[in-house]
């Protein structure tokens, strides 16, 4: 990360993070409907590809969620497709949304989910992202504490993930979220 040092008129030495500040903005703007560019983007919690894990979690606003092994709740994208099971979330856009990916031999351990309903699909850089009644799962970055929600709704494409794969829904639409796009 590049730093620059400027002396404030109090004589203060003020520190500004540029790069960070400029990756962040990339972030954020550069998650379109496809992504951006690049396909290689498979990193999970720990930034390694292992056994994932599924179990069901109750949220007092949009019922019972998905999440990850770890309690963090898990998306789905409206631009990936259930049948046949496509992943288009890649690039910048996977490193906002995280893929939730496992070991390509290793079944997803499970926890009050149907085991006829999780899956995987390979994703373009080889790596093997689980799968809800066809819908691919995500994290969200943002959501920094297992039980947060903060993508719900993103972008009007983004939806936490019921047990059966559908979209978890409020009695109204979710307003989107400040500091996050897609």
């Amino acid at each position: 990360m590049t730093t620059t040092g400027r002396t404030a008129p109090n004589g203060r030495r003020v520190t500004m993070f540029a790069a960070g500040a400029l990756a962040a903005a990339a972030l954020i703007a550069g998650c379109g409907s496809s992504g951006g560019g690049s396909s290689s983007s498979s990193t999970m919690h720990s930034g390694s590809q292992t056994q994932a894990t599924l179990m069901t979690e109750h949220n007092g606003t949009l019922g019972t969620l998905v999440t990850d092994g770890q309690g963090f709740t898990l998306y789905r994208f409206d631009q990936d497709t259930n049948n046949p099971s496509a992943t288009h979330c890649t690039g910048d856009c996977a490193t906002l949304w995280p893929p939730e990916l496992t070991t390509g031999s290793g079944a997803p351990a499970l926890k009050g989910i149907d085991a006829k309903l999780v899956s995987t699909v390979t994703r373009p850089d080889g790596t093997h992202q689980v799968t809800l009644n066809g819908w691919p799962l995500y994290r969200y970055a943002p959501d920094t504490k297992p039980g947060q929600t903060n993508g719900q709704g993103v972008g009007g494409t983004w939806w936490a993930t019921t047990p059966t794969g559908d979209k978890a829904m409020a009695g109204t639409a979710p307003s989107m979220p400040s500091g996050g796009g897609y």
